[in-house]
């Protein structure tokens, strides 16, 4: 009986790689994006690379493991809603309004520490803000709020 329930989880696992998962292809950076319509330092731009770019841009670099399923489902779903919620990559695309917004959540999401996930965290170490990087991404985006606020 044991083998056959082990011989039945093996044979479900297999086909679960069957089903794949469509990937985002990685685009480079426009100038739609945040990073090339926005003057930004280095510091600002890396760590929006490595926090939050991989669910809330078009720039995705999938690890090793999302070719295996059921993670792989996981990280579609992940991309999925991050990118429909907000999408760095289409920046420009957005109103102003909505820029404003959106800058808003971001600072919002960053300080009460809502992002990075921290299911993202534990798979992508590098994305594990610290309070200094926490407080810089803060400044960051209140200052684009401030900056479309007043562009009403």
């Amino acid at each position: 009986m044991k083998n056959k329930i082990i011989l039945g989880i093996l044979l479900l696992f297999a086909v679960m790689q069957l089903f794949r998962i469509e990937k985002v292809e990685n685009q480079e950076p426009t100038e739609m994006g945040l990073l090339l319509s926005e003057n930004q330092s280095v510091e600002i731009t890396n760590l929006l690379q490595e926090t939050c770019f991989g669910c809330h841009s078009n720039q995705i670099i999938y690890p090793w493991y999302s070719e295996i399923a059921p993670v792989s489902w996981w990280i579609a779903d992940h991309i999925e809603h991050g990118r429909k919620h907000l999408n760095f990559s289409e920046w420009m695309n957005y109103t102003t309004k909505t820029r404003v917004h959106k800058a808003e959540e971001s600072w919002e999401e960053i300080e009460e520490k809502e992002m990075p996930l921290e299911s993202y965290v534990f798979a992508h170490e590098e994305a594990d803000l610290n309070a200094e990087e926490r407080q810089i991404l803060v400044d960051f985006f209140k200052s684009l709020q401030q900056k479309y606020s007043t562009q009403k």
